[in-house]
C-alpha cells in the first residue's frame, strides 16, 4: 500500500473554524501540515474562539469567507489536500432549502473545481448517513441515495458532484459520510447537536426536549475519529477512493442519551417530548468496515465522550 505523506503537505479546510473542522486543523498542524483555514464565521457553523489558539501558528493561516461566494482566484495555489467540511446544517435546511442547495451542493462543484484546475491531489468531502434515508444493507449501501430531507438531497447532489468530476477530470476524493458526530467545541444552540443542546439546556436548568419518542437511534461517533478517518483517507490514494460510512457503528437511543445526561447534570431537569421534526430519521444501519480495514478504531465507549464534553461545557459556561 502506497501511503502520501502529511508530513510537509498544504492542506485547505473549508469549515475550519467549526466543530470538526477545527479539530481538523489541529491534528493536521500536530502532522507537520500547513492549514488553510476557510470560514465565514457565522455563529450555527464556525467559531473565532475555536481557532483562537492557532493563529500565532506560522503553519497556519485564516480567510473569511464563505464558500458559496466567490473565492480568491489563488485560494487553491500550491494547495495538496482539500478537505471540504463547510456544510449547511440539517437542522436549518427545512427553513432554507434553497441556500442549503448553494452550500452543500453547488459550493462543492465550485470547489471540485478550482480543486482540479489546481492539480491538487485529493479532495476529501465530508458528507452524511442522511443521504440513505431509507434502510439498506450491504453493497447496495455504496449506491443507493434515498434521502428524506433537503439536507440529505443536497448532500447526496454533492457526493455525485465528486464522482463525476472523478470520471470526468481524474481527480481523486474521498466521501465520508458522518454519523451524529460529538465532541468539545459543537454548537449548543437549538440549531446544533442534540448532545450539547441536552448538556446546554441542563447547565440553564432547563427541560431536555426530545422530538419523537425518543426510540429513534444514533451513531454517536468521536470527534477524533472522524479527525483521523480524514487524514487516513488523504494519505491512502486509490484505496480510499468512494463513498465510506465514517460512524462507530454503535446504537444508542435518544431516549439513553437523555437518561444519562439527566443523571450526570444530577439537578433534577425535567425530560419532555415534543412533535417528531420534518425529515428526522429513527432508524441508521452503517457498515464502517472498510473505514476501519484503513486502520482507523472507533471509540465505542459513548459515554465517555459524553463525560467530557459535559465537563467542557461546565467549565466554560
Amino acid at each position: 500500500m502506497t501511503e502520501i505523506e502529511i508530513e510537509g503537505a498544504k492542506c485547505l479546510v473549508t469549515g475550519g473554524a467549526g466543530f470538526i473542522g477545527s479539530h481538523l486543523c489541529d491534528r493536521l498542524l500536530d502532522r507537520g501540515a500547513e492549514v488553510v483555514c476557510l470560514d465565514n464565521l457565522l455563529a450555527t457553523r464556525g467559531s473565532d474562539k475555536n481557532i483562537a489558539h492557532l493563529k500565532g501558528n506560522s503553519s497556519f493561516s485564516f480567510l473569511q469567507q464563505s464558500v458559496e461566494e466567490s473565492l480568491p482566484a489563488d485560494l487553491m495555489q500550491s494547495i495538496n489536500f482539500v478537505f471540504h467540511q463547510a456544510a449547511s446544517k440539517n437542522t436549518v435546511s427545512i427553513e432554507d432549502p434553497i441556500n442549503d442547495l448553494a452550500v452543500n451542493a453547488a459550493a462543492t462543484l465550485k470547489l471540485l473545481l478550482l480543486a482540479k484546475e489546481a492539480g491538487v491531489t485529493k479532495f476529501i468531502h465530508a458528507s452524511t448517513g442522511s443521504v440513505y434515508g431509507g434502510q439498506f444493507s450491504g453493497e447496495e449501501r455504496k449506491k443507493i441515495r434515498d434521502p428524506v430531507s433537503f439536507y440529505g438531497v443536497s448532500k447526496a447532489a454533492g457526493e455525485l458532484y465528486c464522482r463525476v468530476v472523478n470520471e470526468i477530470y481524474g481527480l481523486d476524493y474521498t466521501v465520508l459520510r458522518y454519523f451524529h458526530v460529538i465532541g468539545t467545541r459543537q454548537d449548543s444552540s437549538e440549531v446544533g447537536g442534540v448532545l450539547p443542546i441536552f448538556v446546554r439546556r441542563s447547565i440553564e436548568g432547563k427541560p431536555i426536549v426530545i422530538y419523537g419518542t425518543g426510540e429513534q437511534t444514533r451513531s454517536f461517533t468521536s470527534v477524533h475519529d472522524v479527525v483521523e478517518a480524514n487524514i487516513v483517507a488523504a494519505t491512502l490514494g486509490d484505496q480510499s477512493r468512494g463513498f465510506f460510512d465514517c460512524a462507530s457503528g454503535i446504537k444508542v437511543t435518544i431516549q439513553q442519551l437523555a437518561d444519562y445526561v439527566q443523571k450526570k447534570m444530577d439537578n433534577d431537569v425535567e425530560i419532555k417530548y415534543a412533535d417528531w421534526r420534518p425529515g428526522d430519521i429513527k432508524k441508521f444501519e452503517i457498515d464502517n468496515s472498510d473505514v476501519i480495514d484503513w486502520g482507523v478504531s472507533f471509540n465505542t465507549d459513548w459515554g465517555s465522550i459524553v463525560d467530557e464534553v459535559i465537563e467542557n461545557m461546565r467549565q466554560t459556561s
